[in-house]
C-alpha cells in the first residue's frame, strides 16, 4: 500500500501509487487524499481542537460516493460497489492519517451497517443501499451507560403492540454518528411477560431525525459525535427489524469481529503521520552544537519506533489475507483480528511514546498533528473491547496453537478486487476452542538469523512451561496472570504472521532483524512481569526467568535501519 520511493512500506500521500487497486478504487483513494491535503494542517488541527463536527467531510463522502462504493456488498449497489477488505484498509489508513475523527465517521458507519448486511431483512438492505447512495452515515447502538458493552444486561426494549407493530424504548450511550445517522442499528430485547420465557434479542433500525429519537448530548469534546440518545416509544414495524433471537446475538459479535480490525489500521495511519512530523522536526533541530538526530539515544528511539510501525503494518496486512480467505473450515482470523485490534493498537502507543520522547515539548503544540496523535492513539486500545477483553479471548486459542497444529493450504496475499461474502455469512461465535492453526515452528524455521533464533528459543521455553507447568485451576480466574500469559502468547502469533509477510514482501534483512531485536526485549519484559505476579507458581517463575534473553546487537544492521529512517526526513509534510 505504501506509495513512496523509499524501500519501506509506510504510506506517503505525496507518492501514493496503490498499483494493486483497480483504477476506480485508486482514483477514489487519490481524491480522498486530495480532499484532506486541500484542508491543510491549520484547518484540520483547529477543527479538532475546537471539536467542530466534520460536516464538510460528510459532504465529500456524499459527493465522492465513498461509503456507497466501499461499504455496499456486491449486488446491492453500483457495479464497483463491494465489501473489499483490502480496499477498505487503504481508506482506513488514509482517513486516520489525517485525523481519527474522519476515520471514526467511517468506523462507526461500518459498525452500523454490519447488522443490516448480516441480517435477514432484504427490504432494509435495499433501503440502506439507497441511503448510502444518498451519502448517509450510520451508527451502531449497542452499548449503554450503565452496562457498557455488557450486552447480556441491555435494557433497550422492543414491545409488541396488538396491531403487529412494536414500540422501542430505552437509552444508548457512546454511539458514534448518533447525531446525523440515516439509520442506527439498535440492539435490544423483545419484551415478554412470561417469566419462564428465555430472553429474545433483537436488532432493529431507527432514524436519528425521528421525533421519538431524543439526542441528548455528545459525551466527548471532539469532532467525533459520540452520542447519548433515548428512544421514547419509537414506532417499529417488521420493515425495521433486522434479525431476532440467537442470531441477533451472533450478529452483534460478528459485526465487532469484522470492524475491530479497522482499529489497527487507524493506529498505523496515526503513527505514520506522527513519524513524519517527528523526523522532520528532529532532523532540522540543532541542540548542544549538533542535530537532535546525532544523539545515539534519539536514533535508538527512532529505529525502535520504525521497527514497531513496520511490524504493525506487516501484521495487519497479513491478517487481511486470512480474513478474506476465511470459511467455516478456516476461522483462524478469529485469533488474528483481535490481535490487530489489541496488539497493533498498543504497539501504536509505544511508537507515539518513543517519538514524543524525541520531540518533547513540540508534541504539545496546538498547531501540530502530533498533539492530535498523542491524544487519539490512546483511544484505540480501548474501543471495540478493551485490551483485557481481547487478551481473554485470545488465550482461548493457545492450547490448539501450540499443541494441535493442523495442515492448511497456503494463504496467498489477497489484493484481489473481490466481494468478501463470508464476512456476512460467518458461523456462530461459539466453538472458539476448537479452531486449529498451522504450525508456527515451520514459519520460524525458514529464517536463519540471530534475533529470530533467540526469539524462537524464548517461545520454546514458553511452550515447555505450558506443557510442564501450565495454568492451574485458580489461575484461570486470575486476570493478572492471564494478561501476562496472554501478552507472551500474543507476541508469538504476531511475530509468526510478520515473518510470513516478510517472505511475501520486499522487507530488508536489517529491518527484519531489528523488529526481532524489539520482540526479544518485549518478550523478556512480559516474562519478567509473569515472574513477578503473586499468582505465578514457583515452577512457572523459573520458566519465566529462563525466557529473559538479550537480543543480538549489531551496529552495522542498526545503521542500515537508521539510514531508512533518516531517509524519510522531508519526504512528507502536510501544508498549512
Amino acid at each position: 500500500m505504501a506509495g513512496n520511493a523509499h524501500p519501506g512500506i509506510l504510506f506517503n500521500p505525496h507518492a501514493y501509487e496503490a498499483s494493486e487497486l483497480d483504477s476506480a478504487s485508486r482514483s477514489l483513494m487519490e481524491s480522498t487524499i486530495t480532499y484532506f491535503e486541500s484542508l491543510g494542517k491549520n484547518r484540520i488541527t483547529s477543527d479538532d481542537n475546537a471539536g467542530v463536527w466534520y460536516a464538510d467531510f460528510c459532504d465529500f463522502l456524499a459527493e465522492s460516493g465513498a461509503f456507497a462504493t466501499l461499504m455496499t456488498p456486491a449486488g446491492y449497489g453500483a457495479e464497483d460497489s463491494r465489501w473489499d477488505t483490502w480496499r477498505n484498509c487503504h481508506f482506513s489508513e488514509i482517513t486516520a492519517f489525517y485525523s481519527l475523527g474522519y476515520w471514526y465517521a467511517w468506523q462507526v458507519s461500518m459498525l452500523g451497517l454490519g447488522p443490516i448486511w448480516m441480517g435477514e431483512n432484504e427490504e432494509a438492505k435495499r433501503r440502506t443501499a439507497e441511503l448510502l447512495r444518498d451519502g448517509g452515515i450510520f451508527a451502531f447502538g449497542l452499548s449503554e451507560q450503565t452496562h457498557g458493552a455488557d450486552i447480556y444486561s441491555s435494557e433497550m426494549t422492543l414491545t409488541p403492540n396488538a396491531d403487529g407493530t412494536y414500540s422501542a424504548s430505552g437509552s444508548k450511550y457512546y454511539i458514534g454518528n448518533g447525531n446525523e445517522a440515516a439509520l442506527v442499528s439498535v440492539f435490544g430485547k423483545i419484551a415478554n411477560d412470561d417469566p419462564d420465557a428465555g430472553v429474545e434479542y433483537v436488532f432493529f433500525v431507527v432514524n436519528s431525525q425521528h421525533g421519538a429519537y431524543e439526542l441528548q448530548k455528545n459525551t466527548v469534546h471532539s469532532p467525533m459525535y459520540v452520542s447519548a440518545f433515548t428512544l421514547h416509544e419509537y414506532p417499529i414495524t417488521d420493515a425495521d427489524v433486522l434479525v431476532r433471537g440467537a442470531e441477533a446475538w451472533n450478529v452483534a459479535l460478528n459485526t465487532i469481529n469484522v470492524c475491530k480490525y479497522n482499529l489497527g489500521w487507524a493506529s498505523i495511519g496515526i503513527c505514520t503521520h506522527a513519524f513524519y512530523e517527528a523526523i522532520n522536526h528532529a532532523g532540522h533541530r540543532s541542540l548542544y552544537g549538533g542535530l537532535v538526530t546525532d544523539f545515539g539515544h534519539v536514533r535508538q528511539l527512532f529505529v525502535d519506533a520504525y521497527a514497531r510501525l513496520t511490524a504493525m503494518k506487516l501484521f495487519a496486512m497479513r491478517a487481511n489475507d486470512y480474513m478474506r480467505s476465511a470459511s467455516d473450515e478456516d476461522r483462524r482470523y478469529l485469533l488474528y483480528n483481535p490481535l490487530v485490534k489489541m496488539k497493533v493498537t498498543t504497539e501504536g502507543e509505544h511508537v507515539v511514546d518513543a517519538l514524543w520522547d524525541v520531540i518533547a515539548a513540540k508534541g504539545f503544540e496546538a498547531d501540530t498533528y502530533f498533539q492530535m496523535a498523542a491524544r487519539h492513539i490512546r483511544a484505540l486500545p480501548k474501543l471495540e473491547g478493551t485490551v483485557h477483553v481481547n487478551i481473554a479471548l485470545i488465550v482461548k486459542f493457545m492450547a490448539n496453537y501450540f499443541f494441535a497444529p493442523q495442515e492448511y493450504p497456503d494463504i496467498p496475499m489477497r489484493r484481489d478486487a473481490t466481494n468478501d461474502t463470508y464476512l456476512f455469512e460467518q458461523a456462530p461465535t461459539r466453538g472458539l476452542g476448537k479452531i486449529c492453526f498451522h504450525d508456527w515452528e515451520k514459519t520460524f524455521s525458514k529464517f536463519d538469523s540471530l534475533n529470530i533464533s533467540i526469539f524462537r528459543g524464548q517461545v520454546l521455553i514458553l511452550r515447555s512451561m505450558l506443557e510442564e507447568a501450565g495454568p492451574e485451576g485458580s489461575q484461570a480466574r486470575d486476570i493478572d496472570f492471564l494478561l501476562a500469559l496472554g501478552e507472551l502468547f500474543s507476541l508469538v502469533v504476531y511475530a509468526q504472521l510478520i515473518l510470513e509477510n516478510v517472505e511475501l514482501m520486499d522487507i530488508s534483512d536489517a529491518v527484519t532483524e531489528q523488529m526481532f531485536d524489539v520482540f526479544v526485549r518485549d518478550f523478556s519484559a512480559y516474562a519478567t512481569r509473569l515472574h513477578g505476579i503473586s499468582g505465578t507458581t514457583e515452577r512457572q517463575a523459573e520458566f519465566a526467568l529462563a525466557m529473559v534473553k538479550r537480543p543480538n546487537a549489531d551496529a552495522e544492521r542498526f545503521n542500515a535501519v537508521w539510514e531508512e529512517v533518516s531517509g524519510l526526513m522531508d519526504t512528507y509534510e502536510l501544508a498549512p
